[in-house]
């Protein structure tokens, strides 16, 4: 038998006008460096139903890996195995955040409700700003509607991509020659303002004392970060988007069709990370009043959630989740499916998801519907995290965070208002 070939790096598969460019597989390696194969890049997605999901569907009422599945689980069987399901966990200091703690739920950033409050990074922006130069894009954000969750170190909330049209041409169309000589243009201009203001800082540094130029100091830091992230987006600017001619996604016409707009938008994704666009996706599916187009389903989505116990509306609201439950579920299977370096895109990829409400009805924050899937974990089990398992002394969400940030490769051992990691969750 003869020994199987290298294959070349930039090999496309093509049938009917359509041409895909493969990922890296483990053919494209040279002979004999199979058994040195580097790690495949780690990547975060972080995912928020900010209308809640209705506990009673959601959470297992038996702990530990031999749970029966919850009605919402049930949809999700067939990923048991690729997914933990939390009970327990909360934003301390969001107690009485209602729908503000939207704001809060990847920052844990206390008290959204008051007048003055200051947001700080999220934890899908501190990861991009650690991965910053690699990759064109440090982070992807998504949504069904123009708000989101990611939130800058200045805690300005940064505006989500909701056509997939542009998503795709984003992610895999070049620009026009002028274009691209613009955007290089306006990278060049970024760049030497940045020279001039730090030729001025190193002057004025010769002329303070010491406690000034401390400050100084750190001023020159964060002027020579931006600098190498202009090189970088410079040095992206300038070379090919990958190559997946498949057709350019339709936008969904319908606005109160938000199961289309999810799934659309869930069908980059993977792309987006198979190709090493980004590592870092965040979704937000906002909590508008849209009449979702589902079979039994009359009434707006926010009013639903507001269903004070009412059997009708928790029918129709009950049609409504379970929907978004079988999106996700997709996307955990698109992600399984493909491979890369003999593993899944769904095993390098830490995938949270969850709300930042508890009990939608009742604005409450407490006992947060989460599920943490993929990142090689050893998953397939219920875990209770409250202390004593009572779920009225809730755990922080962010002890999650500081673990999908350790997993991300990310040397950290806090994050808001963490106190520790998750213990139970471990990595296979």
């Amino acid at each position: 038998m003869n020994a199987p070939h290298t294959l070349s790096r930039r090999v496309f598969l093509r049938a009917s006008g359509v041409s895909l460019a493969l990922p890296f597989l483990d053919a494209m390696m040279p002979r004999g460096w199979a058994a040195a194969t580097a790690p495949q890049p780690r990547r975060m997605i972080c995912i928020c139903a900010s209308l809640g999901i209705h506990g009673p569907l959601f959470f297992p009422t038996v702990t530990g890996r031999d749970y029966k599945e919850s009605p919402y689980l049930e949809t999700l069987k067939d990923h048991r195995d690729d997914f933990t399901v939390f009970s327990g966990f909360a934003h301390p200091g969001n107690e009485a955040g209602g729908h503000s703690s939207e704001l809060t739920f990847l920052t844990a950033a206390q008290n959204p409700q008051l007048p003055g409050f200051r947001n700080t990074v999220s934890v899908d922006q501190f990861v991009a700003e650690k991965l910053a130069i690699a990759t064109r894009f440090p982070s992807l954000i998504l949504g069904t509607s123009n708000s989101n969750i990611s939130i800058n170190r200045n805690g300005v909330v940064l505006p989500a991509d909701i056509k997939p049209s542009k998503v795709f041409a984003k992610l895999f169309l070049e620009g026009s020659p002028e274009e691209i000589k613009r955007e290089e243009s306006r990278l060049a201009e970024g760049r030497s303002v940045l020279d001039a203001v730090g030729d001025q800082a190193q002057r004025l540094g010769r002329e303070v004392g010491a406690s000034d130029r401390d400050k100084l100091n750190e001023y020159f830091t964060s002027v020579r970060e931006m600098e190498r992230r202009l090189e970088a987006m410079q040095a992206w600017s300038r070379k090919p988007k990958p190559k997946v001619d498949v057709p350019v996604p339709g936008d969904v016409q319908n606005a109160a069709d938000v199961i289309a707009k999810i799934d659309t938008l869930f069908d980059l994704i993977p792309l987006a990370l198979q190709t090493d666009s980004t590592r870092v996706v965040t979704f937000y599916v906002s909590g508008d009043d849209y009449v979702l187009p589902l079979p039994g389903v009359s009434m707006g989505q926010h009013a639903l959630s507001h269903h004070g116990q009412d059997p009708e509306k928790l029918d129709q609201l009950r049609r409504v989740e379970d929907a978004i439950m079988k999106s996700f579920g997709g996307l955990l299977r698109k992600l399984k499916a493909n491979q890369e370096g003999g593993e899944s895109v769904l095993r390098n990829s830490t995938v949270l998801f969850g709300s930042n409400l508890g009990n939608a009805s009742s604005h409450s924050t407490d006992n947060l519907p989460i599920i943490l899937a993929g990142g090689g974990y050893k998953h397939g089990q219920h875990l209770v995290v409250a202390p004593r398992g009572d779920l009225k002394n809730h755990a922080p969400l962010s002890n999650l965070f500081v673990n999908m940030l350790q997993n991300m490769g990310i040397e950290t051992d806090k994050f808001g208002t963490s106190t520790g990691t998750v213990t139970g969750l471990e990595t296979t």
